[in-house]
């Protein structure tokens, strides 16, 4: 690697602040005041420590958005058969029954 070039850069650049504000939040829970700027006198097991709770929290949050997004996708597939067999039951005439939009129909054997 060149001298100079920094290794650690956020793929998200939008995202920079919010990974800062992250790592001082992590920080003050460790009990680590000042982490910010040059970091050489921190221990390097303090550094990882940081890093590692911050990972454990954005996996946290992924696994929450992803839950989120399950739910909304099965919400929505429910309300989409709901609304199906409401056109169903809408189409079929009024015998007294309710249809079954999951019953096949067999011609009757000659």
């Amino acid at each position: 690697m060149a001298a100079g070039q920094k290794r650690n850069v956020a793929l998200v650049p939008q995202a920079q602040q919010a990974l800062q504000q992250l790592k001082q939040e992590v920080a003050s829970e460790l009990g680590i005041q000042n982490y910010q700027g040059y970091l050489g006198d921190v221990p390097a097991r303090l550094n990882g420590a940081v890093g590692g709770n911050m990972v454990r929290r954005m996996i946290a949050a992924a696994e929450q958005a992803l839950i989120q997004q399950t739910a909304a996708q099965v919400q929505a597939g429910f309300r989409q058969g709901l609304q199906q067999q409401q056109q169903l039951a809408q189409q079929t005439p009024q015998t007294g029954q309710t249809p079954n939009p999951f019953q096949v129909q067999v011609p009757p054997a000659q």
